[in-house]
C-alpha cells in the first residue's frame, strides 16, 4: 500500500561518521586498489604553473583536540587566477584536491600551486584564497570557509570586508613557516574559531 505524501516526516541528519573516508577516499581507509584514480589527490599535475607552497594545519574541536577524522575539499584558480575551462587556464591545475586528516597524528597537507588574485562578479578583486569544505564525525553539515595568505594583499578582498567582527578575519590567513610552506588550522568553536561561510 502507498503511503499518504502528507505522514512522511524528513529524516533526521546524521554525521558522516568513518563512512565518508570509505567512499570517498578508499585507499586513505585501508581500501587500496577500489579506484585505479581517487578523485581528486591532487589539484596539480608535474609541470603546474606557479609557486607550489604546502598548507598543513589541523582541524581543531571544541576541546583543543585535532580531529584524525576530518575530510576535506578545496577548490582554487591557478596562479594566473584562471579556474579550468577559462580561456587561458593552466591544463596542469585542476583547483581541486580531497584530503584527509592523517589518522594518527590529525595533521593534513595541501600541496598544490599559490593561487592568483580572481574577479568577483561585482568587478572587485578577490585576493588569492583557496576555498575549502570540511566534514567529520559531529558535522551535520560540510562547513566551508577559505585560506587567505599572510604574504599577500588582502585589504580590498571584498568577502574579508564583509566580516563585521574584523578580529576574526585573522582566523582566515595562513602564515608563511618557510618558503613555499604555510600552517592554517580550522577550529570548529570556541575560542579563535574560524569564520564558516554560509553558502
Amino acid at each position: 500500500m502507498v503511503q499518504k505524501l502528507d505522514t512522511l516526516i524528513e529524516t533526521p541528519s546524521q554525521t558522516a561518521g568513518p563512512y565518508v573516508h570509505i567512499g570517498c577516499m578508499p585507499t586513505y581507509a585501508g581500501n587500496a586498489g577500489a579506484y585505479d584514480l581517487e578523485i581528486g589527490e591532487s589539484p596539480i599535475a608535474d609541470g603546474a604553473q606557479g609557486e607550489v607552497i604546502e598548507i598543513t594545519g589541523e582541524v581543531i574541536d571544541g576541546t583543543g583536540w585535532a580531529l584524525r577524522d576530518a575530510m576535506m575539499e578545496s577548490w582554487q584558480p591557478d596562479a594566473a587566477g584562471k579556474f579550468p575551462g577559462q580561456a587561458g587556464a593552466d591544463p596542469k591545475v585542476s583547483g581541486y584536491c580531497r584530503f584527509a586528516a592523517d589518522s594518527e597524528t590529525g595533521k593534513f597537507t595541501l600541496r598544490t600551486v599559490k593561487p592568483g588574485a580572481v574577479q568577483a562578479r561585482s568587478g572587485a578583486m578577490q585576493a588569492p584564497h583557496i576555498s575549502v569544505w570540511v566534514v567529520a564525525r559531529g558535522i551535520n553539515i560540510g562547513l566551508q570557509t577559505r585560506i587567505y595568505f599572510e604574504d599577500e594583499d588582502n585589504s580590498t578582498d571584498p568577502l574579508l570586508n564583509r566580516i563585521e567582527q574584523q578580529n576574526r578575519v585573522q582566523t582566515l590567513i595562513a602564515k608563511k613557516t618557510a618558503e613555499g610552506k604555510y600552517t592554517f588550522n580550522i577550529v570548529l568553536q570556541g575560542d579563535n574559531e574560524t569564520v564558516f561561510l554560509d553558502i
